[in-house]
């Protein structure tokens, strides 16, 4: 069987959250799966100097604060700028975790669910009862996942996870690995495919 599609996103990031929504159409056309990998770019920016594209020059800022919505609108995927942006997402992040050991499927509805919360509906993912609501909205257990979200082992796991994406040259999100080969941006989708239908190029 194929190695499956490396998929890392952070919450807070709209093109992971515009990526998502085609990345597990586009690895189905090619018999693939996707492996949902959290990463923390709060993180990552404070370990290679990057920062947020909102905080770069005032013309870049500018333009990717418009870009975010054209993106969206041409992608056919609902947008609406967050009041608050970015937010931490350690919370989410650990959130998605605690379910993807349980329930894979039910992991990638949360993740679904979490990202249109916050770009679509405004719905801060920074805050615990946010997602509590949205275990809820997707049929999981609210009170384990505040439980879950606590333990030990799933604090480790992202960490690891952190850890593993900076170790592996991850600066942004979304970055997806095929084969070993890295494409960073949701714009780089129509090389991914490529890749997977005809091989390197």
């Amino acid at each position: 069987m194929a190695a499956p599609i490396e998929f890392w996103f952070d919450f807070s990031s709209p093109y992971s959250y515009l990526a998502s929504e085609k990345i597990e159409e586009l690895a189905a056309r090619h018999g693939r799966r996707v492996a949902f990998k959290p990463t923390l770019l709060g993180v990552i920016f404070r370990t290679t100097g990057g920062v947020p594209l909102t905080e770069l020059v005032p013309p870049k800022a500018s333009y990717f604060a418009h870009d975010f919505e054209r993106s969206a609108r041409f992608a056919g995927v609902p947008f609406r700028h967050p009041s608050v942006f970015p937010i931490p997402t350690v919370n989410a992040a650990r959130a998605f975790l605690c379910l993807q050991e349980r329930d894979e499927a039910l992991a990638v509805r949360f993740l679904h669910a979490a990202f249109r919360a916050y770009f679509s509906q405004d719905r801060s993912l920074a805050e615990p009862e946010v997602l509590t609501a949205l275990a809820t909205e997707i049929g999981a257990d609210p009170v384990a996942l505040a439980r879950g979200m606590q333990e030990p082992a799933v604090k480790d796991r992202l960490k690891a996870l952190v850890d593993e994406s900076i170790a592996r040259g991850v600066f942004g999100a979304p970055t997806i690995f095929v084969d070993g080969e890295m494409f960073w941006g949701h714009d780089r989708l129509p090389q991914v495919e490529r890749w997977l239908a005809s091989g390197p190029f």
